[in-house]
């Protein structure tokens, strides 16, 4: 089913996150604790923006196991950004292929996925159907993650969007998705935990389409994110100059206050400024 963390605030070194902490993004790729298959080697993927090169984010996949992939452990304790998306995957939909890995970009966007949509390929060319020519064109991989989110930017009209804006967009997918799948007589829930971000803004959605709960998710906000030896913790603080904020399927530690779990059904909205709040999702 996936694990994945987004960050976004003062300039982390992408090592701090991926392997400093105790269960670091790395650790969950093979021994995650919070899903019932700890097993995510199908491949990993990691994005980072810096903004005075380029808006859009540089990406780096491949289909090893994040674990022992020497390129990626050369690469992470000297990268340094405000905003890292990073995804380790077992595989459901869609072949073990570079194409699959998440994130997936667009521009200067970024979404990873952690859950699934059953029977998708009974709704493939419907769902494909609703899309514009450069969205259907774009897409290039086969997991149902990528053509959701091809489905969410058909209802993304602004270029910098806010939070509440992607929020709308994931809410209109999510209508979508439903009726396609009523149309098609799936009645096996989807699991839809989805992280965007621009590097400006992040948007973390906790979500099932029936009663069921949600898959896991967490944030974490503060002064700043530091490894200390073998410790890794958010700072506590509220100054907006140096602010870091978190959005993970799995806690990275087990430091008391710093995780806070997603409610089931609900946003978790990181914008400009740094500021998190929730927002529940509508008419789900």
């Amino acid at each position: 089913m996936c694990r994945f963390l987004s960050y976004l605030g003062a300039p982390i070194s992408m090592g701090a996150l991926l392997y400093d902490p105790s269960d670091s993004l790395i650790h969950q790729s093979y021994a995650a604790r919070e899903i019932e298959e700890p097993l995510n080697g199908d491949g990993f993927g990691v994005g980072w923006y810096h903004h005075d090169r380029s808006p859009e984010p540089a990406l780096f996949a491949s289909v090893t196991p994040a674990w022992n992939n020497r390129n990626l452990r050369n690469l992470a304790p000297k990268v340094v950004s405000h905003c890292i998306a990073a995804h380790v995957r077992a595989a459901s939909v869609g072949d073990v292929a570079e194409a699959n890995c998440h994130p997936f970009r667009y521009k200067d966007k970024l979404l990873m996925h952690n859950g699934g949509v059953e029977h998708f390929q009974r709704i493939k060319r419907d769902l494909c159907n609703l899309l514009t020519q450069e969205l259907y064109d774009w897409v290039q991989g086969q997991t149902d993650s990528e053509h959701l989110f091809a489905l969410m930017l058909g209802h993304l009209k602004a270029d910098k969007p806010t939070p509440d804006q992607v929020a709308d967009a994931f809410e209109a997918m999510i209508a979508d998705l439903k009726g396609l799948m009523a149309k098609h007589a799936i009645t096996e829930p989807a699991w839809l935990n989805m992280v965007y971000t621009d590097g400006r803004i992040a948007v973390g959605l906790r979500h099932v389409t029936d009663g069921s709960t949600p898959l896991t998710m967490y944030y974490s906000e503060g002064k700043k994110y530091v490894c200390e030896g073998n410790v890794c913790r958010m700072v506590p603080g509220l100054d907006k100059q140096e602010h870091a904020a978190l959005i993970v399927s799995e806690k990275l530690t087990d430091v008391a206050g710093d995780f806070t779990e997603v409610p089931a059904r609900h946003f978790v909205l990181v914008d400009e400024n740094l500021g998190v709040r929730m927002r529940a999702v509508r008419n789900s």
